[in-house]
């Protein structure tokens, strides 16, 4: 799925345009009126500061990539000899938002087996985030890992809370389905208490944009299970706002900043007693040789040759980090383009190439990013006179 397909769904956020309604298991949706009448141009509009982009802010360009299933992720047990392996791998674009929803769906699993001394392999967000809830739920941990925060693919990530490419949408059962829903809530409640700058956690206003009518059904439905996710989402007047399209629609949703994050999750399980191994696993005879009982499986893209999974595939994403800007505390979705503002800079992306292993860092790309970009902010500050 490519960005500009997504964006039927929720500018370059969505999972698809259309996403069925929730099967039952889904959580309630309070009632909401079918039809919100736009509001005008508010004063928290107006005073956006536009980014300033140009080549001489680059600070860095980076390349991840991102452990993609047309079915979505897997959270599931296995028994492998005398072991008990429960995956928890595959999220897509939404390692960071599902981590926590698909670490409590593992848990689950693990508890099913009786046994309390647990391996973790892996240390990215969905490592730490496994690790951390299982020590919650007074299990004995131990993680084995071959990179630590900074070196995972969670820390080369936007870090904004939305379930992004997690899945095709030809590709749905509605087993799965139940298992999205009850992640998605799950780590939109357990992020909600770490808000602050301990963990990195903030809620921002979201601007998507678009010089074409902005939809209004698929993950944007009203009486859809994610609009109560997303508090303040109102419709801005066409010509009504300070960006150079048509129509805007504002909506909050919480940041994570994957070196905070991540650099606090690391201690905490840590604090908690939890020993760390750095150690790279050639195959899963290696990881099955541990000597816990029950291993809970988070080495993502690593799970294709680990653990033979021929469904998982790259999707390349490549961020162009401009330098810092306080004053910028909005986050924009344009067509094809998104940008994140963080204390490290200002994230600036919009690249998703499936099936590309290729880590090197496009030039095109970066150009295409920079010049959409820069295009924007230009016409922003036309319209409201800053720059």
């Amino acid at each position: 799925m490519r960005r500009r397909d997504l964006l039927g769904g929720l500018a370059a956020l969505g999972v698809g345009a259309r996403l069925r309604a929730a099967p039952n298991t889904a959580p309630p949706v309070a009632a909401k009126s079918p039809a919100a009448a736009p509001l005008p141009f508010v004063r928290r509009d107006v005073h956006l500061r536009p980014v300033t982009v140009a080549p001489e802010r680059v600070i860095r360009t980076i390349v991840g990539l991102r452990p993609f299933r047309p079915s979505g992720f897997v959270v599931r047990a296995d028994k492998a000899d005398d072991k008990t392996i429960v995956h928890n791998y595959g999220h897509g674009g939404a390692g960071i938002t599902l981590s926590w929803g698909t670490a409590h769906l593992a848990s689950l699993e693990v508890q099913k087996t009786g046994h309390r001394e647990i391996a973790v392999v892996g240390s990215g967000a969905v490592g730490l985030a496994t690790a951390r809830l299982l020590v919650e739920r007074g299990y004995k941990v131990s993680i084995y890992t071959k990179d630590l925060p900074p070196n995972t693919t969670s820390n080369i990530a936007g870090g904004q809370w939305f379930p992004f490419t997690v899945y095709d949408v030809d590709c749905l059962t509605p087993e799965f389905e139940g298992q999205f829903w009850a992640a998605t809530e799950f780590s939109y409640k357990r992020y909600q208490t770490m808000v602050g700058d301990y963990y990195g956690v903030r809620w921002l206003p979201n601007y998507q944009m678009s010089d074409n009518p902005l939809p209004t059904n698929g993950l944007l439905s009203r009486t859809g299970p994610l609009f109560r996710m997303l508090p303040e989402f109102t419709e801005l007047l066409p010509a009504k706002h300070p960006f150079p399209f048509r129509y805007a629609r504002r909506f909050d949703t919480m940041f994570i900043q994957p070196p905070i994050y991540l650099d606090a999750m690391l201690r905490e399980v840590r604090i908690s007693g939890v020993p760390v191994e750095v150690r790279a696993f050639r195959d899963a005879k290696e990881i099955l040789a541990l000597p816990e009982p029950v291993i809970v499986n988070c080495t993502g893209l690593g799970a294709k040759d680990l653990f033979g999974d021929e469904e998982l595939t790259p999707i390349k994403g490549q961020l162009t980090i401009l330098l810092p800007e306080e004053e910028v505390t909005y986050a924009t979705l344009p067509p094809e383009l998104y940008m994140f503002p963080r204390q490290d800079g200002i994230i600036l992306g919009g690249s998703h190439e499936r099936g590309v292993w290729d880590m090197s860092v496009d030039p095109d790309e970066e150009a295409r990013v920079l010049t959409g970009h820069a295009d924007i902010f230009r016409g922003m500050a036309a319209r409201t006179g800053k720059g």
